[in-house]
């Protein structure tokens, strides 16, 4: 059973009122300082904490943690220890950092060999992620789609209700927050016209999604159940999905998008664990009808993450342009996991997996632009009086994602990339 750290529990570290990250979050990532190596890191408010130097300082003694684990590009050798090592370095944290223990607190030496101002280091993608599924898992979602493009009056196409629909994706273009995405190139079509153009993209469109990563092996053959899933997920990330829609709306049929979404996809530094999100666990959608024996389960597997998208105009204030949540997904991830194994594919450490746009059932909680601005019929006000129908070049899309219950607040902080225009064709 998961050991839950109450939200009555604080740290010496100061942490800001509205913070992601108190000392019940404890999330992984990678960060560098400037002229140094890349290390294994969790984040308290706003200071990062080396966990190289804080296993070479003696705080992991006794545990069974190579030091070398730590002094790492990625987090995938940490990760492969499986859950019960995970459990062990957070509660490991959590006691050293909880507010009542001198052991760090009184140490200044120590502190400033292990604690760095977010503000000073740079954070690194934190997973080598080898492979890449996308799911269309939003049922809010894939009938806004069906309603655009096909016959709103069968907007789900027969196989939606009966299996998580995904697809596999391009993980070498998966990025860490912060870093910009040139406009892609690629065919596009316009209805009347007889023959197809090369050029930039019109449509580019960002995607609210969330994903998890897997943090266990699994040999060919070998299938996972909804009740094994979550041993084999270490945490999540918040995931926008980049895409190109004029581009997809030409090359998708018969075997899906290609350029259309490739040329990028961004996460947040930080994976939070599931153990973190315990809290915040709710019930999915009803499910109708029946879904066959391997994908039915127990208990909650939804979680309540609130999700926020914003667009930045170059020189310009955020605006707001969508409030959704990823406890509306109508397929859970362990049912996404059980069904990607269940013909015998094999899994392995640092695998990511999107969950598909996430859309809400009202026009405010609308997950890509495609929906917000219906296909380019509404499109959106921007306080310096220019209009959205996509993302323009030099636009930043931020996306937030966080957990609240009552005193606990549990967080992603934020993923951000900014579109910039297309590299000349040469």
């Amino acid at each position: 059973m998961v050991k839950l750290m109450g939200s009555d529990l604080k740290s010496w570290i100061e942490v800001k009122e509205g913070s992601d990250f108190p000392i019940q979050n404890i999330p992984f990532g990678i960060f560098k300082t400037p002229g140094g190596n890349a290390r294994a890191a969790t984040r308290i408010g706003d200071m990062v904490v080396d966990l190289y130097a804080f296993a070479m300082h003696g705080f992991l003694d006794g545990l069974g943690f190579d030091h070398e684990l730590f002094n790492s590009t990625t987090l995938n050798p940490f990760i492969s220890l499986g859950k019960p090592a995970w459990r062990k370095m957070r509660e490991r944290l959590t006691m050293i950092f909880d507010e009542n223990n001198p052991e760090l607190r009184d140490c200044l030496d120590k502190q400033n060999e292990i604690l760095f101002p977010l503000a000073g280091v740079q954070m690194l993608m934190p997973v080598h992620v080898g492979d890449y599924t996308d799911f269309y898992s939003s049922i809010e979602h894939a009938t806004n789609v069906g309603i655009m493009f096909r016959d709103p009056a069968n907007a789900l196409l027969p196989n939606w209700k009966h299996i998580p629909v995904g697809y596999h994706g391009r993980s070498s273009s998966i990025v860490v927050s912060g870093r910009d995405i040139h406009r892609p190139k690629g065919q596009t079509k316009a209805d009347q016209a007889e023959f197809p153009e090369f050029g930039p993209s019109k449509q580019v469109d960002f995607e609210l999604e969330m994903a998890f990563i897997t943090g266990k092996h699994t040999n060919l053959g070998q299938s996972v159940s909804t009740g094994e899933a979550e041993d084999h997920i270490f945490g999540l990330v918040i995931f926008n999905d980049l895409s190109a829609r004029d581009i997809q709306k030409w090359e998708y049929v018969p075997l899906g998008p290609f350029l259309a979404k490739n040329f990028g996809s961004v996460i947040s530094p930080w994976i939070v664990t599931l153990d973190a999100l315990e809290p915040f666990r709710v019930a999915g959608p009803k499910q109708e009808p029946a879904v066959l024996p391997y994908l039915q389960f127990e208990g909650n597997h939804n979680f309540d993450i609130q999700l926020d998208v914003l667009i930045q105009p170059e020189n310009q204030l955020p605006h707001l342009v969508c409030h959704s949540n990823y406890k509306y997904m109508y397929w859970n991830l362990a049912q996404q996991l059980a069904h990607q194994t269940v013909n015998g594919c094999n899994i392995n450490v640092g695998d990511m997996y999107g969950s598909g746009t996430i859309s809400g059932p009202t026009p405010d909680s609308f997950g890509s632009m495609l929906e917000i601005a219906w296909k380019g019929t509404k499109p959106v006000k921007m306080p310096d009086g220019t209009e959205r129908k996509f993302i323009n070049d030099n636009d930043t899309i931020i996306m937030r994602g966080y957990c609240k219950k009552n005193d606990l607040r549990i967080g992603f902080g934020e993923v951000s990339t900014k579109i910039i225009p297309a590299i000349p064709t040469s």
